[in-house]
C-alpha cells in the first residue's frame, strides 16, 4: 500500500456543474498528483471515492464563469451553498450572510490551506438569512488568489471543532513557483446600472532551491444598481391655504435604493512554503479593504427627522462602512521517526466601521449637527495555536491505520467601540429624534471588550481494511472558558459492492459554541417596526447576555448547540466515464441560539421593568431556544462526450433538496407568554424556509479547437418570507448563464458572456407589502438577486 505524507481525502460527489465535473475529470485522469484537502488522510484516490461528499471546484473554473464575488461565484458552483441578495439590510448589504444545507451562515466552518478562517465582526441584525449570525466573509478572498475550493457536505466538529456541524469550506491557496496570470473584466446590468471592473493579477515565485512564493491581488469597483418603485406620498407641508406644495410634481419619486451597493475593494494575498532544515517551513495570509455605500429609509420633508434648513427635499441617508480584514498563518511541519508533525499559529481580524453620510441628528438643530458621522466600530479577532501529528501504523490485512492526534488553542475577541457623540445623542432641538438617521451611533453603554479561549484535543483513526472498505472514527475533547466542555465523535465508512457500485455513510455528533459576536455585542439603534399600522421607527435595544437588562429577564447563559447527524450515499461509477452519486442525510439540532423579536414594555411587566432606565423602546437578546431537524438529498450524475470532428461536450446534472423543521421552542419561564412575540411566525419561517427547498443546475460544455462555450441553467425552488401581513412565497426561478471563450494564443485569451441571459427577476411582493410600492422585489433572501440580466467581457493575459 502506497503511502502518501500530504493529508489527503477520498474525493466525493462533486456537486454541480462544470467546474465541479471539470475536478472530477482532472482528479480521474491524474492520480498521480497528490490533493491536499479537507476530511480524510487516506491516499489519493478518483473522485468519485470516499466516505463523504465533498465538492471541488478549481479556482480557474470559478473565474471562467465571470462572476466578480468569490461567495456569489459559489453559490452557482454548489447549489446546497446559499448566497442570497440583501438591500435596505444595514451593515449586511456590505457583508452579506451565507450557508450550507439550509443551516444557519455560523454552521459552516471556513479553512484556508486547512486552517480556520476567522469570521466577520458583523452581526446581522435586519431580516436577512441568519438573523442574529456572524459569518466569514468570502468576498475578502480574491479569486486570484484560490487554487480550488473544496466543500465537504458532512458534520465535521470532530475534526475540526465548532462550527462545523453543516459542513466544511476549504480554500486553497494557490502555490505555483513561476508563471501567473492577469485579467482586466467589465460589464453592466441589461437596465445600464451596476457598471463594474475588475483587475486581478496572480504571479509566482521561486524561493531558494524548491520553495514557492505566490502573490494574487484584486481590485474590484461596482456602481450602484436600482430597482426601487417611485414613492407615491407626500413629500412637503401643504401651502398654508391648504394646496399642494408645488414642488410635489418635479420630486424624483425614484428615491429609496434598493439594489447593490456602491462597491470597492482591495485585496492582496500570499501564500509561501519553503525548505527549511528537516521540514518545510510554510506561511500565507492577506488584507482586504472595502467601502461600499447603501441606501436606508428615506426621510421625506414633512418628516420630523428631517430638517429642511439643510435638506429642503429631504434625503436618503447613506450608510458606507469600512470593512477590513487582515490574517497571518505560519508554521512549520517536519518528520520525527515516523511521526509528520505540524506546528502553527495564525491571526485573524475583523473591523466593521459605521460610516453614516448625507444624513443629520435633528435633535441638534440645523447649526449644529454634522452631516456625516463616525456611527462605531465592531472588532473580532481570532488568534489558534495547533500542533498536529500524523503516522501510518501497521494493521489487520497487511493495511495501514493512518493514526493523526492533536492539540489546539484558540482566544476570540469581541470589541464594541462607541461612535462619536453627534451620533447618538438627544440635543433636544424641538422635541425631534436623536442620533444619525439611517444608522444611530453605538453609545458608550454599548462598548465592551471581552474574550475567551479554548483548548481542544483530538484524535483520529482512517483504515482501508481490504480493496473493498475502509473505516474512520474520530473523538475530539473542547474545553471552553465561558461555558465548559463537549466532546463529538465521527464514524465514517465505504463498501464497494462491485467495481462499480459502492455505498458509503457517516454518523456524528457536533457542537457549535456561541459567538463572541452573539455573546457580546449590543446596542440601541433606530429600527422600522410593523406594530400593525405600517412600518414605524422605532429605538430598538440588543441586549448582550452579560447586561442587566436580559439579567432582569432571566435569559439564561448562552449554551452550545449540539447535533447529530446522519448520512448515506451511494456511488456508481458506469460505463465510457458517465459517474452518478446519490447523498442523503439529517442533522438534529439543540438549542439553536437565535437573536429573539423585540418586546415592548407593553408586552409584559417584567419587560417594562427591565426596559426601565434605558433608552429603548424595545429589546431583544440572544437565547437557546430552538431545536431543529434538517433533512436533505444530493444528486449529481456526470459525463464526457467525445463528438468526433464537432470537438468534446462534457455534461452534468445536478440536484439538491433541504427541508427544515422546528422540533420544539424552549423560551425563559419568566417569558412564558409571549412566544408569539420572541420567536414569532415571521422569525420561523425566516429559520425553515428562506432558503431553496430544491435546487439544481444542468451545464455543458463544449470544446472545440480554441474555442470553448459554456451553457449553465440554474433552478432555484421555492423560499418563503413572513410579513406582518402574513407569510409569502416566491420562486421558483431558472437562471441561464452562457460563456465563449477564445484561445488566441497559448497566453492570450478572451470571454464574452452573459449571467442571467433571459433577464429573469425574482417574483414581486404582494401589493400590500410593496410598501407604498417602493419594495416591489423581496429585499432579503432573493437567491437570484433583483438585477436583472448582466453583461461582459474579460481578456486574460498568462505569462
Amino acid at each position: 500500500m502506497k503511502r502518501f505524507n500530504a493529508i489527503t481525502l477520498a474525493l466525493a460527489s462533486s456537486f454541480f456543474i462544470t467546474p465541479v465535473a471539470s475536478a472530477q475529470q482532472d482528479s480521474a485522469q491524474d492520480v498521480e498528483e497528490v490533493i491536499q484537502v479537507v476530511g480524510s488522510r487516506l491516499s489519493m484516490r478518483t473522485a468519485t471515492d470516499g466516505a463523504a461528499p465533498v465538492d471541488i471546484i478549481s479556482g480557474a473554473d470559478l473565474a471562467a464563469t465571470g462572476i466578480t464575488e468569490t461567495a456569489k461565484a459559489l453559490q452557482y458552483a454548489v447549489p446546497s451553498f446559499n448566497f442570497p441578495s440583501s438591500s435596505v439590510t444595514d451593515g449586511t448589504d456590505a457583508v452579506r450572510p451565507a450557508s450550507l444545507r439550509g443551516l444557519s451562515p455560523d454552521h459552516t466552518l471556513v479553512l484556508i490551506n486547512g486552517k480556520r478562517r476567522h469570521k466577520s465582526a458583523l452581526v446581522h441584525l435586519s431580516g436577512t438569512t441568519g438573523r442574529g449570525s456572524s459569518n466569514v466573509d468570502l468576498n475578502a478572498i480574491p479569486m486570484a488568489a484560490i487554487k480550488r475550493i473544496e466543500v465537504l457536505r458532512d458534520g465535521a466538529a470532530a475534526l475540526y471543532g465548532s462550527d462545523a456541524i453543516a459542513g466544511v469550506i476549504n480554500i486553497v491557496l494557490k502555490d505555483n513557483d513561476s508563471g501567473g496570470n492577469a485579467s482586466i473584466q467589465g460589464g453592466q446590468t441589461y437596465k445600464g446600472d451596476g457598471e463594474q471592473w475588475k483587475l486581478s493579477a496572480s504571479s509566482g515565485f521561486a524561493i531558494g532551491n524548491d520553495g514557492a512564493l505566490t502573490l494574487s491581488g484584486e481590485l474590484h469597483h461596482k456602481n450602484r444598481t436600482n430597482r426601487a418603485g417611485l414613492d407615491p406620498r407626500q413629500q412637503y407641508p401643504e401651502l398654508p391655504n391648504g394646496d399642494p406644495d408645488p414642488r410635489e410634481e418635479t420630486f424624483d419619486r425614484q428615491s429609496f435604493h434598493v439594489g447593490d451597493a456602491e462597491y470597492e475593494n482591495a485585496s492582496l494575498f500570499a501564500n509561501m512554503d519553503i525548505a527549511i532544515g528537516e521540514g518545510n517551513f510554510y506561511a500565507f495570509g492577506g488584507i482586504s479593504d472595502r467601502t461600499s455605500e447603501s441606501g436606508a429609509f428615506y426621510r421625506r420633508a414633512i418628516q420630523s427627522n428631517t430638517l429642511t434648513e439643510l435638506y429642503p427635499d429631504g434625503f436618503l441617508p447613506i450608510l458606507a462602512p469600512d470593512v477590513n480584514d487582515h490574517s497571518i498563518y505560519a508554521g512549520y511541519e517536519w518528520l520525527v521517526g515516523e511521526w509528520t508533525l505540524d506546528f502553527s499559529g495564525g491571526y485573524g481580524f475583523s473591523k466593521f466601521q459605521y460610516n453614516v453620510e448625507n444624513s443629520l441628528n435633528a435633535s441638534l438643530g440645523p447649526e449644529l449637527t454634522p452631516t456625516s458621522f463616525d456611527a462605531g466600530t465592531l472588532e473580532n479577532s481570532e488568534s489558534n495555536v495547533t500542533l498536529d501529528a500524523q503516522r501510518f501504523i501497521p494493521f489487520a490485512n497487511n493495511s495501514e491505520i493512518s493514526l493523526a492526534m492533536g492539540i489546539s488553542y484558540r482566544e476570540n475577541s469581541y470589541e464594541v467601540i462607541a461612535g462619536e457623540e453627534a451620533s447618538y445623542i438627544n440635543g433636544g432641538y424641538e422635541d425631534r429624534p436623536g442620533g444619525s438617521q439611517g444608522f444611530t451611533g453605538f453609545t458608550p453603554d454599548s462598548e465592551v471588550d471581552e474574550s475567551r479561549d479554548n483548548v481542544g484535543v483530538y484524535v483520529e483513526a482512517e483504515n482501508q481494511l481490504t480493496t473493498d472498505f475502509m473505516w474512520g472514527a474520530a473523538v475530539r475533547y473542547e474545553d471552553y472558558s465561558d461555558f465548559g466542555n463537549n466532546t463529538s465523535w465521527k464514524l465514517s465508512g465505504r463498501y464497494d459492492l462491485t467495481d462499480r457500485v459502492a455505498i458509503r455513510g457517516a454518523i456524528n455528533t457536533g457542537f457549535r459554541a456561541p459567538s463572541v459576536q452573539q455573546l457580546y455585542f449590543s446596542n440601541i439603534s433606530t429600527l422600522f417596526v410593523d406594530r400593525g399600522n405600517g412600518l414605524e421607527p422605532e429605538q430598538s435595544g440588543t441586549f448582550n447576555n452579560i447586561s442587566p437588562v436580559t439579567q432582569a429577564l432571566g435569559i439564561g447563559a448562552l449554551q452550545p448547540e449540539e447535533s447529530e447527524s446522519v448520512s448515506l450515499g451511494m456511488v456508481w461509477n458506469g460505463y465510457d466515464g458517465l459517474a452518478v452519486t446519490i447523498d442523503a442525510f439529517q442533522i438534529e439540532i439543540e438549542d439553536r441560539v437565535i437573536l429573539s423579536g423585540d418586546v415592548a414594555p407593553g408586552d409584559s411587566p417584567a419587560v417594562e421593568e427591565a426596559l426601565a432606565g434605558t433608552a429603548a423602546e424595545n429589546a431583544r437578546f440572544f437565547l437557546n431556544a430552538v431545536d431543529t431537524t434538517t433533512k436533505g438529498l444530493d444528486i449529481v450524475a456526470s459525463k464526457t462526450f467525445g463528438i468526433g470532428d464537432y470537438g468534446d461536450l462534457k455534461a452534468q446534472l445536478a440536484y439538491g433538496y433541504n427541508t427544515t423543521d422546528i422540533d420544539s421552542i424552549n423560551l425563559p419561564q419568566l417569558l412564558d407568554g409571549l412566544d408569539d412575540v420572541l420567536f414569532d411566525s415571521d422569525e420561523q419561517i425566516r429559520m425553515t424556509r428562506s432558503t431553496p427547498d430544491h435546487s439544481g443546475s444542468i451545464g455543458l460544455t463544449h470544446t472545440k479547437g480554441k474555442w470553448t462555450s459554456n451553457v449553465q441553467f440554474s433552478y432555484f425552488g421555492n423560499y418563503a418570507i413572513g410579513y406582518s401581513s402574513g407569510t409569502e412565497t416566491y420562486g421558483p426561478n431558472w437562471i441561464t448563464d452562457v460563456t465563449v471563450n477564445y484561445q488566441w494564443n497559448d497566453a492570450l485569451a478572451v470571454r464574452v458572456g452573459a449571467q442571467n441571459l433571459f433577464n429573469e427577476y425574482p417574483d414581486e411582493r404582494s401589493e400590500g407589502n410593496q410598501f407604498n410600492g417602493i419594495f416591489k422585489y423581496p429585499l432579503t433572501n432573493s437567491p437570484i438577486g433583483f438585477n436583472g440580466g448582466y453583461f461582459y467581457s474579460e481578456v486574460e493575459y498568462k505569462f
